[in-house]
């Protein structure tokens, strides 16, 4: 069998395929050499001519036709050629006419190929070997042979073995030329090359059509990521500037009032100044200006206790389209107290109103009325009406009702519908729930952040709480260096939104090196909190910006003091027990033993009336009857509970005494000490103002009854010139305890209660509320001690809590005689964030006795009550109530109230 063949000098080894064979058979589908071929099948075997000197042509008569192919006897003197009619001329030298010598290897032959594309024969030297060494013949893998007996003929008689598509390619001595045969040959072969060169021009379109689409798709797809996160990048520089908007809103709004408020007092003086004689002058403006002659009025929301309630409690959102969310984010921002909250809650809000419809003619609220629902009107008229009378009109995006959410409260006016109208409406319980869940969130989250900063994690939750509650929010557009290597930092940083490129120089380096990027939840600068540190790299932040969680060295060292002192302390509670029992001095006495002598005091409860036990008259008491069923109408169970479970536990010179309590179907009692020298507030009224000398007393009476009750984790949260009596020897206690509770050290409270004038900033925003909120009090009662009004005085509620929002930095103190140290005090207990008041921070409430307004001052002989008091009040006998004002009988006999609420009571 032919084993290897050569072409041109170059030997090949059967199966291999010389460069011009692969050439040639471009021209055929079958990949033959042949120009008569008439194939169209793929065939793709090598073609090889086998010699052999010695044929039996009898074993190759006995063999079937059919599995043969046809071939021609070989004589000794015949020529062997291929069958092309073009090359008759040309005769294939035969095997014993070869110059070469027949080696032992086998025979040589030489054989020519043609084309009908090639003018001339192709010379190829083949070389075969006797079968004998077949087994030494390397056959490649595509030319294994299907039939044993088939490859056996081939061997011996030398043919050339049979093409797939059935003709028979055999050795002749000659062949016949057919001229039209060979024309439609040739023709046929240009056809098929013609349409094989089309199909390949096609085929390479295609390929190169679809390399087009696919680059195309691929840059379609860089396209679409880059859109998308251009898209992310708005959306978050969207909220960043939505965010800055309405602080620069609520900036804006604040200069306006404080120029219309600074513009309605210089009219006021000035009328006031020309009634009066320069004789007179400062003692008839502080008295004229006072407008102190009603007493202030509590109020308070329902228990919306607790963290726990607000999360299982689900918020329903109701669907709008984009205009109407607009529409009602507009309201909220152009009204004076909503454009106080947070984006996240004006959003939550927005989700959350719901649509009703109005006819004409109709009133969305009443006044008088007890309201519970914030409105922004969505279609239509409305008219303003109070007492009957028109005071405006109004259209659509007005936000109205909003002190209603705050808590239960009467209405101030009547909205009238001129014409069909719509209306967004917002449950005040749901403004609740919005308010804690938010609120909640977002100091989980801060004291989270904290806890990943390897310096704090070992702090206790307490102090966390606090650090949380005095990080500032601050937003850096994209390519600012929030830190530059080499300067000098006193500033901690937490990432709240947004990323960072941390950088440094590297000497002999001209551009900075990129060190890694921070995300949210990172943070950078905390050796800034142990002492001034110079920062190592720069800190850049990057598109669309970056919101941090700021806190500097000097507000965290104010807060809670030395860090590395702190992490030697450890931090349990120790907190005190306050156990709850009655005082066993008088729990001999029964309600039936005590007789009503006068009334000492009225509130929207019931009445104080002073009571004298009729088996010893000398021994008076005041008696606080507190009407069951208001308590139930105004949902106020709670708080009456607290009040008597704290009054209780505490046994302070400072806070009046609750001996024990009773209770019958119409009213709960509260067996009181009497303290017969009158309120404060009414000799403040009377007097228009206090000394600093008398203001310096009754604060520090007030500093020592906080720093007992805070000393046990109890807020009061109500304090005022009317919640202060004087004693026999004129020392000031705390009553009413009816918004105080036990709140802890670590805990917060959402309850919007206390009084108008001198709620905290985070209780009317509903942030979550601690003892921070007494401090604010304090410096409210100061200033109200020493001007004769607090800070803070509008005609309704909702006015006044928009002033105290706006800050007590917009007070104007020149128009009181207030002394620059006293004006200190008030303003670092009024600060608007609680974790810079003073008497909150690392020193406690001993940071107010230390201040300089209090210098000199004798805080021993106060606590020791040996300090004579600056008013003592004569009072002549326990039955005294002079120093009362007078109130008339109460006729009216409220229902009876058996729901059994108060049974441990």
């Amino acid at each position: 069998m032919l084993s290897e063949f050569t072409v041109n000098s170059d030997t090949y080894r059967a199966g291999a395929v010389p460069p011009l064979r692969d050439a040639l058979r471009k021209s055929h589908t079958c990949g033959s050499l042949f120009a008569k071929c008439g194939c169209n099948n793929g065939n793709k075997k090598l073609f090889h001519t086998y010699s052999h000197p010695e044929t039996d042509y009898a074993s190759f008569s006995n063999r079937k036709r059919s599995s043969i192919p046809e071939i021609a006897p070989l004589g000794v003197d015949i020529t062997k050629r291929l069958s092309n009619p073009e090359v008759q001329a040309y005769i294939c030298v035969p095997p014993n006419r070869r110059a070469s010598t027949p080696s032992k290897s086998g025979y040589r032959t030489n054989v020519y190929l043609n084309h009908p594309e090639i003018n001339f024969p192709i010379p190829v030297q083949l070389q075969s070997r006797p079968s004998s060494l077949k087994s030494q013949r390397k056959v490649s893998s595509f030319e294994e042979y299907e039939d044993e007996k088939e490859e056996e003929f081939l061997q011996n008689f030398g043919i050339v073995k049979t093409m797939g598509n059935g003709v028979n390619t055999s050795m002749r001595i000659k062949t016949s030329v057919d001229e039209k045969t060979l024309k439609q040959i040739r023709k046929n072969s240009a056809c098929l090359t013609e349409v094989r060169k089309k199909q390949s021009y096609e085929d390479e379109e295609k390929r190169e059509a679809v390399e087009m689409l696919r680059v195309e798709l691929e840059a379609l797809d860089v396209k679409y990521k880059k859109v998308y996160g251009e898209l992310l990048d708005a959306q978050m520089t969207l909220k960043a500037k939505e965010s800055e908007i309405i602080r620069m809103q609520r900036e804006i709004h604040k200069l306006k009032s404080v120029l219309q408020q600074t513009r309605n007092q210089d009219n006021i003086l000035s009328s006031l100044q020309e009634d009066q004689t320069m004789a007179n002058a400062v003692p008839k403006i502080q008295h004229l200006n006072n407008t102190n002659s009603m007493k202030k009025q509590g109020v308070s929301a329902e228990s919306n206790e607790t963290s726990n309630q607000a999360s299982e409690i689900s918020i329903v959102k109701h669907e709008k389209d984009f205009r109407s969310k607009q529409l009602i984010k507009d309201a909220i921002m152009d009204n004076d107290f909503l454009k106080n909250l947070d984006v996240c809650q004006v959003r939550e809000i927005v989700d959350s109103m719901y649509q009703k419809e109005f006819p004409a003619g109709s009133y969305v609220i009443r006044e008088n009325e007890a309201g519970a629902h914030l409105f922004v009107s969505a279609e239509g008229d409305f008219e303003i009406m109070q007492d009957g009378k028109v005071l405006g009109r109004m259209g659509p995006g007005k936000a109205f009702g909003e002190l209603a959410i705050l808590y239960n409260c009467k209405r101030t006016a009547s909205i009238k519908v001129v014409n069909d109208s719509k209306v967004w409406v917002l449950d005040r319980r749901i403004f609740q729930l919005i308010m804690v869940r938010t609120g909640l969130q977002r100091l989980e989250d801060n004291i989270s952040f904290l806890r990943s900063v390897p310096l704090l994690e070992n702090l206790s939750t307490d102090l966390l709480a606090k650090i949380a509650d005095a990080l500032e929010v601050e937003f850096y557009p994209a390519g600012v260096h929030i830190l530059r290597q080499g300067t000098r930092g006193d500033t901690f940083f937490i990432i709240s939104n947004g990323n960072v490129r941390v950088t440094q120089r590297i000497p002999g380096v001209l551009e900075e090196k990129e060190l890694r990027i921070l995300n949210r939840g990172d943070y950078f600068g905390e050796q800034a909190l142990l002492k001034e540190d110079v920062r190592t790299a720069s800190v850049i932040s990057m598109h669309p910006g970056v919101e941090c969680l700021t806190l500097d060295t000097e507000s965290f060292k104010h807060l809670i003091g030395d860090l590395s002192e702190i992490k030697e302390k450890s931090y349990e509670d120790h907190q005190k027990l306050n156990g709850v029992e009655e005082d066993k001095e008088f729990d001999y006495i029964r309600i039936d033993d005590l007789e009503v002598i006068a009334t000492l005091g009225v509130g929207g409860f019931g009445r104080v009336e002073l009571v004298q036990y009729t088996r010893k008259p000398s021994l008076t008491f005041a008696l606080k009857c507190l009407k069951k069923q208001h308590i139930v109408d105004t949902q106020q169970q709670r708080h009456v509970f607290s009040e008597r479970n704290v009054m209780l536990s505490c046994r302070s010179p400072f806070i009046t005494r609750l001996y024990r309590t009773f209770k019958d179907s119409k009213y709960v009692y509260m067996l009181l000490e009497a303290c017969l020298g009158g309120e404060v507030w009414t000799t403040l009224r009377d007097r228009g103002c206090f000394d600093d000398h008398t203001a310096r007393f009754i604060s520090a009476c007030v500093v020592e009854a906080f720093d007992y009750l805070h000393s046990r984790g109890i807020i009061y949260r109500d304090l005022k010139p009317e919640n202060l009596l004087l004693d026999l020897n004129g020392y000031v206690k705390l009553v009413d305890f009816g918004f105080s509770k036990n709140l802890g050290y670590t805990g917060k409270t959402w309850t919007f209660c206390g009084t108008p004038e001198y709620v905290a900033p985070e209780t009317i925003l509903n942030k979550g509320h601690d003892r921070a909120v007494d401090y604010w009090a304090l410096g409210i009662l100061l200033h109200e001690l020493l001007t004769g009004n607090p800070p803070f005085t509008a005609s309704d509620p909702m006015k006044i809590y928009n002033l105290i929002l706006k800050g007590i930095d917009m007070v104007d103190f020149t128009k009181h005689n207030v002394g620059r140290s006293a004006q200190s005090l008030i303003k670092k207990l009024c600060r608007e964030s609680a974790s810079e008041r003073l008497g909150y921070q690392k020193g406690g409430i001993q940071d107010i006795r230390k201040h300089r307004w209090f210098q000199g001052f004798d805080w021993d002989g106060l606590v020791s009550r040996s300090l004579q008091a600056p008013i003592v009040q004569p009072i002549r006998s326990p039955c005294d109530t002079t120093n009362f004002d007078c109130f008339t009988k109460d006729n009216d006999i409220p229902p009876d109230e058996n729901s059994n609420w108060d049974f441990d009571f």
